[in-house]
């Protein structure tokens, strides 16, 4: 009887001991590469985009505001049926100069606003007006495209002025995946 109960013991603690690594590898494999997947992930949004309706015929800006929730990102380039051209610009001390690409912080925005960052439509296949939208899709390193309907708004248009922080927030921002 005393052998029986120490094989009994043993096939007891052996499953139990095979049981707790197998729950351990499960919880590691499951709950682990998930949760590092989603950390590594940019979560972007785009908010407040809005074209000045332009001056000249074959050349507009554009503004918005990228919000990241997740890790970060880069914007790589723009490109719109709108233009010829999309270009991305920087402006320091009143100088434009074009830019390769620009950084989305982690937990952070990217802002293009008047005077500062923007997006440059070149060869405009017709000058937008007051009240129409254009299409951009902006390429980011990591992240699905993200094509964004841009109202038109006046020459003059202040997002601060106006209120309208959130402009084309959500609704008006689509995620592609090609």
């Amino acid at each position: 009887m005393n052998h029986r109960t120490t094989k009994h013991r043993a096939l007891t603690g052996g499953a139990l001991a095979l049981t707790a690594v197998l729950a351990l590898a499960g919880c590691n494999d499951d709950s682990g590469s998930d949760s590092g997947a989603t950390a590594k992930k940019p979560e972007l949004k785009v908010g407040g985009a809005y074209v000045p309706e332009p001056t000249m015929a074959d050349m507009a800006a554009g503004f918005f505001t990228l919000t990241n929730k997740g890790a970060a990102d880069k914007l790589t380039s723009a490109t719109s049926d709108a233009a010829g051209a999309v270009t991305l610009h920087s402006t320091k001390g009143g100088a434009m100069k074009e830019e390769k690409s620009f950084d989305v912080p982690a937990g952070g925005e990217l802002a293009f606003v008047s005077g500062g960052n923007h997006v440059m439509f070149e060869k405009l296949k017709h000058k937008p007006k007051k009240g129409e939208k254009v299409a951009l899709t902006l390429h980011f390193q990591k992240s699905d495209p993200i094509t964004v309907e841009m109202p038109v708004k006046e020459a003059t248009y202040s997002p601060k002025q106006h209120g309208d922080t959130t402009a084309s927030h959500g609704s008006n921002a689509s995620h592609k995946s090609h």
